[in-house]
């Protein structure tokens, strides 16, 4: 089991397949900083040997949702060139989006900034009516440099991403919802059930068709096809491909 006595920022509930990852800084909106990176960097080190669908969520404050919203901006103002070539928010969100089994992103409240970009890293969003999410660094003489500026124009289109990433466009649930950059939108308080029902009907499926699926989806297109037929001969090949379609031949008899 992932050992988190020590974590400040976050909060684990492991279960058998899956960890729910909680933000859970209330005093600053969940604001992403050293420490909050330190421990999902810790919480995908685990997951990377201990394959697990991640369910990334936020807490609330003063009786709101709030998933995350973005960087401390008084630290943000210290930062120098040398700072951001460590590229700390996006080599964490690359990771959680590389790893092996889906991750899903319940987002309530505010996901704006980084807490965004972290949101656009997930396999899947599930959201609430009260979501907000947006890109507002170019108001404050910067760019969206941990993965917004590649990841929202396949999520979205180039035309709204450019809205959201030049114009300070900010996104509610039903905006989110019609461009599908969130697929499903639930009560704060049905918000994990949800997830988990997601997660629940991700679990059904073979574990390595699922993740194999992850892998080549996000392969370049010039590996395919041939990625797709390597992949193919490997699932082949296992014993969870002749026990699935033998119990389905099998239910077709009865």
């Amino acid at each position: 089991m992932l050992t988190t006595d020590h974590f400040q920022a976050l909060t684990v509930d492991e279960r058998e397949d899956r960890l729910l990852v909680r933000m859970n800084r209330p005093e600053v909106r969940n604001a992403i900083d050293a420490a909050m990176v330190s421990e999902l960097h810790e919480v995908c080190h685990y997951l990377e040997r201990t394959p697990k669908i991640m369910i990334l969520t936020g807490c609330e404050t003063n009786g709101r949702g709030i998933f995350a919203s973005g960087a401390n901006i008084a630290q943000l103002r210290e930062r120098r060139r040398e700072d951001a070539l460590l590229g700390v928010n996006s080599q964490i969100f690359d990771r959680i989006h590389k790893l092996p089994m889906p991750v899903i992103a319940a987002i309530d409240g505010y996901a704006l900034g980084g807490g965004a970009e972290l949101a656009y890293a997930a396999d899947f969003r599930l959201g609430t009516p009260y979501i907000k999410m947006g890109q507002p660094e170019t108001g404050l003489g910067i760019i969206a440099a941990a993965g917004a500026l590649w990841r929202l124009k396949e999520l979205v289109g180039e035309p709204v991403a450019l809205e959201i990433l030049m114009a300070g466009r900010i996104l509610n649930a039903e905006e989110a919802l019609e461009l599908r950059l969130v697929t499903e939108i639930h009560d704060p308080a049905e918000l994990l059930d949800a997830a988990h029902a997601l997660a629940d009907r991700v679990g059904k499926q073979d574990p390595l068709a699922v993740r194999i699926t992850k892998r080549v989806f996000s392969a370049p297109p010039s590996a395919h096809p041939h990625i797709d037929e390597l992949a193919q001969a490997i699932l082949f090949e296992s014993e969870a491909k002749f026990d699935r379609m033998q119990a389905f031949l099998d239910r077709k008899k009865k």
